[in-house]
């Protein structure tokens, strides 16, 4: 079920007015995707905040945009005040709910793994995994059971058990986790390539980059 989000038309682009608007709480945001024309809100900064918080960064919003109808979205790109650390400006991608699409998805760890127990070093070098599904079907996060990982044991995304509602499109031979026996190092962390890319819903961007009010 999408959890409901009202946005107001902001149809006055001009910089004061997106500052009186920042004042009050609002940011600017645009809606746009599924062959619909681009339109111009505002969002409660501090409503999308929670929303994101509590629902998750990939769950289904109903827009309610103010004299217009309401659209199921997904919060797609959003921009940061990084002195202030506060959020200056949001793209929501219009969804098809019949229609599959590909996002990536948290990984989290259940349990103590047995190796981590006897003096094993937990290596988790994948922490997210990219999926398709129809995005009522998206997960929130993608829990995964380690308890049983004992030294020189590995998760791997063949490993996984199929899931009904989505299907994982990350190399079966990814390692997810493994535990590695004291003293041993692998190479088993993020590239500085891998730890720089963005997630494929909701990308961070600075204020140095062009704000697309």
């Amino acid at each position: 079920m999408a959890v409901k989000l009202k946005a107001i038309r902001r149809d006055d682009l001009s910089k004061s007015n997106t500052n009186q608007l920042r004042n009050e709480g609002f940011i600017p945001a645009v809606v746009y995707g599924n062959k619909k024309d681009p339109v111009t809100v505002a969002v409660d900064s501090i409503e999308l905040l929670k929303t994101v918080r509590d629902e998750g960064r990939n769950a289904v919003i109903t827009l309610d945009v103010e004299q217009g109808q309401a659209v199921d979205v997904m919060l797609h790109d959003y921009q940061t005040d990084p002195i202030k650390e506060q959020l200056t400006h949001a793209d929501f991608y219009i969804v098809d709910m019949s229609q599959e699409m590909d996002v990536s998805v948290s990984i989290y760890l259940d349990g103590e793994a047995v190796g981590a127990k006897e003096g094993g070093i937990l290596q988790q070098p994948q922490y997210e995994l990219l999926i398709r599904a129809k995005p009522a079907d998206i997960p929130e996060f993608i829990r995964i059971d380690v308890s049983e990982l004992g030294i020189g044991d590995a998760i791997i995304v063949s490993d996984l058990k199929e899931a009904q509602n989505y299907q994982v499109l990350d190399d079966p031979d990814t390692t997810i986790v493994t535990v590695t026996a004291p003293g041993v190092e692998e190479d088993l962390e993020p590239s500085e390539e891998d730890e720089s890319a963005e997630p494929e819903l909701v990308n961070q961007k600075g204020e140095n980059e062009e704000d697309t009010e």
